[in-house]
């Protein structure tokens, strides 16, 4: 198997990033609309990459996931924005190697705590990261829809 390569985001991966998250999203089956009501969340532009920590991981040259965090307001807690792995690499330990990038990351900045809003179909994903359900959270694209808000000590 290739190599897995991370580096960080910039301005001109904007594209691949939308890309990335939008494909990853439908592979679990929504429907059109609900994929087009997801499309403004689901989009990078100049100023989120240069707001957010973005990594991509990249195996063969290829695209094949990425992450993006940010601090949140509340003090030591990091936001995990992001966490997306390409249908054709699920299951292939891209999720694995970004997440441990990803937490390594929020400790050198001094975080001691992780939150998401995970799409459902991803509480499997972090609970086996270790990640544990403390709420929900509204969806910021589909009204009235919960997300499960998961945290993870670090």
């Amino acid at each position: 198997m290739a190599e897995l390569c991370l580096r960080r985001a910039g301005e001109a991966d904007c594209k691949t990033l939308s890309s990335i998250a939008f494909t990853a999203k439908a592979h679990w089956g929504y429907d059109a609309a609900f994929m087009e009501a997801c499309r403004a969340e689901l989009s990078f532009d100049a100023g989120r990459v240069k707001a957010e920590h973005i990594v991509i991981a990249e195996r063969a040259g290829e695209p094949a996931g990425f992450y993006s965090l940010v601090a949140s307001e509340a003090p030591g807690v990091g936001e995990v924005e992001d966490m997306f792995v390409l249908p054709g690499h699920m299951g292939a330990g891209i999720g694995r190697a970004l997440m441990a990038d990803l937490t390594r990351e929020a400790k050198t900045r001094g975080m001691t705590r992780l939150e998401v809003d995970a799409d459902p179909n991803a509480r499997a994903f972090y609970e086996k990261m270790g990640f544990e359900v403390f709420a929900t959270s509204p969806s910021a694209s589909i009204p009235g829809r919960e997300l499960p808000r998961l945290y993870l000590t670090l």
